[in-house]
């Protein structure tokens, strides 16, 4: 297995974040990872984006050029990667604030208003947490338990009490994803 994921968006919408959640229940099962962020120098509302490659294997570089997902939470940011998913790849859209562009036809498109559930549940931080669902699900990537314990591991102690809600939206966006059980 070789997994090549690319999250963007703008900074404050734990993008990054997502990476190393990804990452670390990768680790947590034994695979191979690479983890490499990106963002502007303006930080929050400007861009940002990881990539996060999972393998079986030894990583020979932690530069994407070609994605076998891309998890996008605006149109600047899908505009900006859907080219580099690789025919056959995945393309996750958070629907409330990207428009699905569908100029390609040899990728799986999921769009998933997260930022719109994500409010719904009181936590507009969970709308990332609803695309990983989707993507995790979709992909088979890691186990639940794993990412639930990549959250515990990652989020700083006095945000634990919100784990069992974002597990929730972690389930919820599992939902989305087609052709799994």
């Amino acid at each position: 297995m070789n997994c090549s994921i690319l999250l963007a968006g703008f900074g404050g919408q734990g993008i990054l974040s997502a990476g190393r959640f990804i990452a670390s229940a990768a680790l947590t099962e034994g695979k191979e990872v690479c983890w490499f962020p990106s963002y502007g120098p303006e930080m929050r509302g400007g861009t940002a984006n990881c990539g996060v490659i999972v393998s079986d294997k030894t990583i020979g570089s932690p530069f994407i050029t070609e994605a076998d997902a891309l998890v996008a939470m605006n149109s600047p940011s899908l505009e900006k990667f859907s080219e580099i998913v690789k025919p056959g790849g995945l393309i996750i859209i958070d629907s409330t604030l990207a428009r699905p562009i569908h100029t390609r036809t040899d990728v799986q498109w999921i769009s998933i208003p997260a930022s719109e559930l994500a409010a719904e549940q009181g936590n507009i931080a969970y709308a990332i947490i609803i695309l990983l669902g989707c993507l995790i699900r979709q992909t088979g990537l890691v186990g639940r338990e794993s990412f639930s314990r990549a959250l515990f591991e990652n989020l700083p102690l006095r945000h634990h009490h919100l784990i069992p809600a974002e597990m929730a939206a972690f389930d919820q966006g599992g939902n989305y994803a087609v052709g799994r059980d």
